[in-house]
């Protein structure tokens, strides 16, 4: 009789991630476990595989060519056991996110794709708006999650990272002496707004809003024609605009906390989101 060889589902998850971050750092956080074990599983698909996935140094954590050869098949082989896994319940499984419009940046579509890769049998909704209205929403039971700017003195949730402001507008933005600051900025109850309004007032500098209430578009587009000045997260300014704070003679606005709130207990909805939120550090961290 030929044996066969069998793969080990846990150990095939620890090598996708391991790729896909390239960090066992962060393998370790999305699966709850430590870098040793971590290690441990990606050896024993290796010695069952008879080849080297992975090569790791100090510094840095690439794929091996046949580990490159492996991904997608690996990637395939986890897809069917999750289909596998979902036919055997009743129910089928939605994760509603809610995100803050000031959060949802460019690496949203890499954020999602790596949650429906650790899980394909899960629908994943998501809702974009002002980080008030999503607690509000999360509190109330109609988010399973919710990825928002601290607004308070609110001390539940996971901090998953901090956001860098500034003031930012198009190179050829003038402001006359003496004529107010003309301020783009999101709804009367964004926390941004409130923050940068705070800011302006304690410096003595006067301002008019020229541009309320017409969400992230409407804002960028202000800005970015020279319309206006914007108090927007470094991250997320669009492309062509500066930052103008010295040159206007503007306050810094303080750095805000991101923070995870979910009220998730069943173990596959806590470790999808603990890969979305192992793949949102690993975001904010590539570009500090």
């Amino acid at each position: 009789m030929i044996a066969m060889k069998t793969l080990d589902v846990e150990a095939v998850q620890a090598f996708v991630l391991v790729a896909d971050f390239q960090s066992f750092t962060r393998a370790a956080e999305a699966l709850d476990t430590s870098q040793a074990a971590i290690s441990m599983k990606l050896k024993r698909l290796e010695d069952r595989l008879g080849e080297k996935l992975i090569e790791r140094t100090p510094r840095l954590v690439r794929l091996s060519a046949r580990g490159a050869e492996f991904l997608n098949v690996a990637r395939d082989f986890l897809a069917a056991h999750e289909r596998a896994m979902a036919g055997l319940s009743a129910t089928s499984r939605r994760l509603t996110l809610g995100i803050a419009d000031q959060i949802a940046g460019p690496e949203l579509p890499v954020l999602l794709a790596r949650l429906h890769a650790h899980d394909p049998a899960l629908l994943i909704e998501v809702q974009i708006g002002a980080s008030r209205s999503l607690l509000d929403d999360f509190d109330r039971g109609a988010l399973d999650a919710a990825i928002v700017r601290r607004e308070d003195d609110r001390r539940d949730g996971e901090l998953l990272s901090q956001e860098r402001f500034g003031w930012f507008a198009a190179p050829g933005f003038e402001r006359r002496e003496g004529e107010p600051l003309r301020l783009a900025s999101l709804a009367a109850s964004c926390g941004v707004r409130n923050i940068a309004i705070r800011a302006l007032d304690g410096a003595s500098v006067g301002w008019v809003e020229v541009f309320l209430g017409g969400g992230m578009a409407a804002v960028t587009a202000a800005v970015t024609a020279g319309l206006a000045v914007g108090a927007l997260a470094h991250r997320v300014a669009p492309i062509g605009v500066v930052e103008v704070s010295e040159k206007l003679g503007l306050p810094p606005l303080p750095p805000s906390k991101i923070i995870l709130h979910s009220t998730l207990s069943d173990p596959r909805s806590r470790g999808a989101l603990r890969t979305l939120a192992a793949a949102f550090r690993e975001h904010r961290a590539s570009i500090v």
